[in-house]
């Protein structure tokens, strides 16, 4: 999430010459506005004028593609002028109007699936973003609900997404997460970003989306399953030596 265009244009500098330096793309996310905190009273960002101001700065200055998510149809035409990549959020991932909305702009569209859903049921998601014309489309993995506040990752969703013909990201950090967990906000077990991360790499998966932060214990949205930004470059390099191996072995 956006908390202030300091810390934004820091991190994203940050992660931008990590990446360089382990030789990975890198696409910067993050919220203008988090609409789905559990709490009436949680920060949710700067709101699309600020943030969006913001997220442009990234792109112009430091030369980065940007991603956030869209949460009406309202938002998407003055969303598209700055994102290179819109974003469905996971509890909108079936949201028809939303989605051909998304289509329409011509964006790259990454869908995250809903927690709730199968992952065949994203043949629907495709369809809908398709009948656009749009055929710039990723998906997005990130658990699945399994009892009360908790998720679970299966790792045989990833090749059945990827028969859509699109590339599937893994989302590492929000498949630790667990919604409502801790009463009036979301907990998480952020220890496992890694281990699940490697995972989804071996599994053969196109892409890795991770919540890095600075310092998580001060962040004001997803703390608890937020990578420490120190973290990033260690997994990274072992992401892409694993990465690495699996694609040599698929030849």
């Amino acid at each position: 999430m956006i908390e202030n265009r300091k810390l934004v244009l820091q991190t994203a500098r940050e992660i931008k010459d990590i990446a360089r330096r382990v030789g990975v793309p890198f696409v910067f996310k993050a919220s203008y506005d988090k609409a789905n905190r559990t709490s009436i009273t949680s920060f949710r960002g700067l709101g699309m004028g600020g943030g969006l101001e913001v997220l442009n700065e990234v792109r112009c200055n430091i030369h980065v593609p940007v991603l956030s998510d869209v949460h009406g149809i309202e938002e998407i035409e003055q969303a598209a002028e700055v994102l290179d990549v819109i974003q469905i959020p996971a509890f909108l991932s079936r949201q028809t109007d939303l989605l051909l909305a998304a289509g329409r702009s011509g964006k790259i569209v990454n869908v995250k699936k809903g927690q709730f859903l199968a992952p065949w049921d994203v043949t629907s998601i495709v369809k809908k973003l398709e009948s656009t014309g749009n055929r710039k489309i990723l998906l997005t993995e990130r658990g699945v609900s399994f009892g009360y506040n908790n998720l679970v990752s299966d790792f045989r969703s990833l090749p059945i997404m990827r028969k859509t013909g699109y590339p599937v990201v893994f989302d590492a950090s929000h498949s630790v997460q667990q919604p409502g967990g801790l009463g009036t906000a979301s907990g998480g077990q952020s220890e496992f970003i890694p281990l699940l991360a490697r995972c989804a790499v071996a599994a053969g998966c196109d892409a890795i989306f991770m919540e890095v932060h600075p310092n998580p214990k001060k962040a004001l949205s997803d703390g608890p399953n937020m990578l420490p930004l120190h973290q990033l470059e260690k997994l990274l390099r072992d992401l892409k030596a694993i990465d690495k191996i699996v694609k040599q072995r698929s030849r």
